[in-house]
């Protein structure tokens, strides 16, 4: 079965390059991202840790932990992220799963139940391990990102993305194409025109079913 948004996320226990989880007490009551890597000392991968690293204090300023999954072992992350900190220039301060057995990746349906690491094999084996979730403190899927082996991760997007979704988290907002923080915010149909004045002031009426205000402070 699919991973589905508002899906409750799988729970699970790993071990990690900074010791065991489980991955929902892990996760706490805040927000979390899990970014999957189909294998270690790859060159997208490399810079795409590496701009994950160095995001930190953004995480951080959203109360968001990130944690990575990658196909192979802790020793083998561990090594891989001197490659990493060395290229980014930033520290790697956040977990990665050793997802040797393929669980983790079989549970968030990245790969088939029958999915299994060939002798001597490469990223393509488990290309599709190249996606992005981020999770509410509800432990519900909000958003995931599907990536080709050949495209990077764009992290501003990420961040983008995950504003918008602590913005409108169990409120009646939304927010419109190519919103940027601080822009105009969607008002939800659920509330009528007096409803949104009451609740969100100052409101511009664009289309009977398109309204906007700005965005909470």
């Amino acid at each position: 079965m699919a991973l589905r948004i508002n899906d409750l996320v799988p729970d699970f226990s790993a071990d990690t390059d900074q010791g065991p989880i489980q991955f929902h007490d892990w996760i706490g009551s805040g927000w979390a991202i899990l970014f999957s890597h189909p294998k270690d000392f790859t060159p997208v991968c490399t810079t795409e840790f590496g701009a994950v690293a160095q995001l930190a204090a953004e995480w951080a300023k959203r109360g968001t932990q990130v944690i990575g999954v990658s196909v192979d072992s802790a020793e083998s992350h561990t090594k891989w992220k001197t490659d990493i900190e060395g290229f980014c220039r930033a520290k790697a301060d956040f977990p990665i799963i050793a997802d040797e057995g393929l669980a983790v990746s079989k549970a968030f349906d990245m790969l088939p139940a029958e999915a299994y690491l060939p002798d001597g094999r490469t990223a393509a084996d488990t290309a599709t391990v190249r996606s992005v979730f981020i999770i509410g403190p509800d432990k519900k899927l909000k958003l995931s990102m599907t990536y080709p082996m050949s495209v990077g991760r764009n992290f501003a997007e990420v961040l983008r993305a995950l504003d918008a979704l602590q913005l409108t988290y169990n409120v009646p907002l939304a927010t419109p194409a190519n919103w940027q923080a601080g822009q105009d915010v969607i008002v939800a149909l659920a509330l009528n025109d007096e409803q949104a004045r009451n609740q969100y002031g100052s409101l511009d009426i664009h289309l009977p079913y398109l309204r906007t205000t700005p965005a909470p402070k």
